[in-house]
């Protein structure tokens, strides 16, 4: 298959480990990274990372790539869904600060990825759950009773301010209730 057909461009892959230890050896043996790099025709990046690693690991392997990566709060699945369970319409970020007490420090990103992945939004809903409390049931039933008696004029709007010319066919409704469309 070529290169770039389709637009495409194929997948690097790792060195070889072959090509791998032959690097790490001669850096041991004493050379400069730069020689062995130009030697082995990989950059000197390359040279410097494998033999930290097999520092570190005492191996030069190639780290996985590509794979399934765990999410970074699958560990707090279940204090987050019950933590959504009590409080229904808390937000990612108060979500994230909590998260940032317990001494969990991830991304926003990290909180929505993990949520979007159970397939929970967070989208605000028609209907506000503050209608349900009784205070403010109490004042929007008095604000619709009283709605009808608004008359815009008086305050100091004038047709033109209200998206209206002189030569509309309908004038200002007086009589209707401001309402918005749902």
């Amino acid at each position: 298959m070529l290169a770039g057909l389709g637009g495409q461009h194929l997948m690097g892959r790792a060195y070889s480990l072959d090509l791998r230890e032959r690097v790490v050896a001669a850096v041991a043996a004493g050379e400069s990274c730069r020689s062995v790099a130009a030697t082995f025709m990989v950059s000197v990046a390359s040279v410097v990372k494998w033999s930290q690693r097999f520092r570190a690991t005492g191996s030069a392997a190639a780290r996985p790539m590509g794979g399934n990566r765990p999410y970074m709060l699958s560990s707090d699945w279940d204090w987050l869904l019950t933590r959504l369970a009590e409080q229904p319409d808390i937000t990612l970020r108060a979500l994230l600060a909590e998260l940032a007490e317990r001494g969990i420090k991830v991304s926003y990103y990290a909180v929505w990825h993990f949520f979007e992945h159970e397939g929970i939004s967070f989208k605000k809903s028609l209907h506000a759950s503050e209608q349900d409390r009784p205070d403010v049931a109490r004042r929007r039933a008095q604000w619709k009773k009283n709605q009808g008696r608004l008359d815009p004029f008086p305050l100091g709007l004038h047709r033109r301010d209200l998206g209206q010319n002189q030569y509309d066919a309908r004038p200002w409704p007086r009589s209707t209730r401001l309402s918005m469309p749902i």
